[in-house]
């Protein structure tokens, strides 16, 4: 759904936005596949396995203009984190973490500089 205010968000049990705009949703979108083609391999993290994600040295990829949903640029990997439906349906088990590694330069940006 979008919010009168133009976030993108999901509504089950109860409102989560995903995304502060529907091209950030779009972005993310488009980001998840680039990530997929280029990377050397996907790891797939559920539940209260996303916890023990270490984020330090990674930046948010302000793109994809993040809420629940964020994603994460490191050295050599992006880190997608999907919290929104978790917390939509109140069940943090249902948090997803994907890590897309082995990226280089152009797997990391797909011609995106730093100013985004």
């Amino acid at each position: 759904m979008i919010s009168p205010s133009g976030e993108f968000g999901i509504q089950a049990e109860g409102w989560v936005p995903l995304h502060a705009t529907v091209e950030g949703w779009v972005e993310s979108l488009a980001l998840a596949h680039h990530a997929s083609t280029w990377a050397e391999q996907v790891t797939k993290l559920v539940g209260d396995d996303v916890d023990g994600i270490e984020l330090n040295g990674y930046a948010p990829v302000r793109e994809v203009k993040g809420l629940a949903d964020t994603w994460w640029r490191g050295p050599d990997s992006l880190v997608a984190l999907y919290s929104g439906e978790a917390a939509s349906l109140d069940f943090p088990r249902g948090r997803i973490a994907v890590i897309y590694s082995g990226l280089d330069e152009w797997g990391l940006r797909g011609g995106v500089d730093d100013d985004g």
